[in-house]
Parts: structure tokens; C-alpha cells; sequence
């Protein structure tokens, strides 16, 4: 098993859980297999449970929301949030609400698929990675979380990547640590071969894995 993720020292504060809730159809994409998304996200912490409720043109278009510690302590839920006029957004959701977000793709039916978020250079902040539209752009982007800034700052980018086909109900890949630094693990943009992207000082580096196979994939989150 691949260790966990983390930032900066461990915290007291028990760890969240965070869900989905409010199945809706109001949005046609069915990216993911049905045309069945989510209306509502739920945050449970040892406050209770907190439902945030979307507007009626938004939905959570996504398998689930990750939990990921913040700097200096904390946690926020990200999630794929995709608006009926302008596809799909990036953010990072608190109690209180949207912490930050990038901005939405531009167009319905336009989608991103996560891998995860954590600190990927080892420069203490969080990072959030992604695949933008991966079945058109299949483009890896990497985004920065800055305490008080409310939109992910993009920092490199990568083509000729995915982690997503068109109707599957899971999203291949994620990010691992094996000992070495936080890296990504996803699939060349033909699914032909498994990659490993590392966040550099000038960009995304990516090295190859092997052929691509789901086992494989998920073999190598476990360091294997």
C-alpha cells in the first residue's frame, strides 16, 4: 500500500468523511456511465453534518470527493462541479462553502476528471492535479492552493495524457508516494502505456511504466 499523503505534521482534528447526496438529472452529459449526478455535498465532521446544496444549474458531475488536508491545518472536500452553460470546474469545498476554484471549462458538456490533490514538489503547499477534457484535450493540469487566494492558480500542464474514457464509472489512476516524493500515475492519451508525472521545477516530467492495464494502474498506487 502506497503511504499516505499528507502536509506539513499531523493533525489532532479527526478526519472528515465527505459524500455526495441529492441525486439529480438535470444535467445530460452522462460522461460517467448514466445521466444520474449529484445536487448536494455533504461534509460530516465532528461539528455534524453540513449539506451544501448547489444551485439548480449546477451539479457534482464525479465518482466522489476527496478529502485533502490544507495548509496549516484543516480539510476541504475536491470536487468536480460542472455548470449546464459552462462544463466543468475544479474546486475545494469547507463547511462554509466554495474555499477556491479554477475556472469553468467554457462550454456543456465538457468535463474534468481529478487525480487527487497533495503536496507534489515538496515546497509545503497543496497541489491538485487533473486531466483536463480527457477523452478531447487530454491535457494533465497541475493547480496550486493559496490560503486566501479563491481561484487554483494553474502552475504546469502536460498533453498526451488520461486518466478517463467515455462511459466508464471510475477514474483511472491517482497520486502515490512510494518513498520518493508524491508523483501522478495515469495513462498515455491512447491508453497504451502507464505513466508516472512528477512535478518539477520546470514543469511535469513523465516516465514510463509498462503497458497499461487497470491492474497495473492500480497496482502501481500500491507501489507494485
Amino acid at each position: 500500500m502506497a503511504p499516505s499523503l499528507s502536509l506539513g505534521p499531523a493533525r489532532a482534528e479527526p478526519f472528515p468523511a465527505a459524500s455526495y447526496a441529492e441525486p439529480t438529472t438535470r444535467y445530460d452529459h452522462g460522461v460517467l456511465g448514466d445521466t444520474v449526478e449529484w445536487g448536494a455535498l455533504r461534509l460530516d465532521g465532528p461539528d455534524g453534518p453540513v449539506i451544501l446544496r448547489l444551485p439548480d444549474t449546477r451539479v457534482f458531475e464525479d465518482i466522489a470527493p476527496r478529502v485533502v488536508p490544507l495548509p496549516g491545518g484543516g480539510w476541504a472536500a475536491l470536487v468536480v462541479e460542472s455548470d449546464l452553460a459552462r462544463g466543468a470546474r475544479l474546486a475545494l469545498y469547507t463547511r462554509e462553502g466554495v474555499l477556491a476554484a479554477t475556472d469553468f471549462i467554457g462550454q456543456p458538456h465538457r468535463w474534468l476528471a481529478p487525480l487527487g490533490g497533495a503536496d507534489l514538489d515538496g515546497d509545503g503547499t497543496l497541489e491538485l492535479a487533473y486531466v483536463d477534457r480527457p477523452h478531447l484535450a487530454k491535457t494533465l493540469r497541475v493547480v496550486r492552493y493559496r490560503p486566501g487566494d479563491p481561484h487554483l492558480q494553474e502552475i504546469a500542464a502536460q498533453p498526451g495524457v488520461t486518466n478517463h474514457r467515455i462511459g466508464w464509472g471510475f477514474i483511472a489512476g491517482g497520486i502515490r508516494d512510494c518513498g520518493a516524493g508524491a508523483e501522478m500515475v495515469l495513462a498515455d492519451g491512447g491508453f497504451a502505456r502507464l505513466v508516472a508525472a512528477r512535478l518539477t521545477g520546470t514543469g511535469i516530467a513523465l516516465r514510463d511504466l509498462g503497458p497499461w492495464s487497470q491492474a497495473r494502474s492500480e497496482a502501481a498506487l500500491r507501489c507494485r
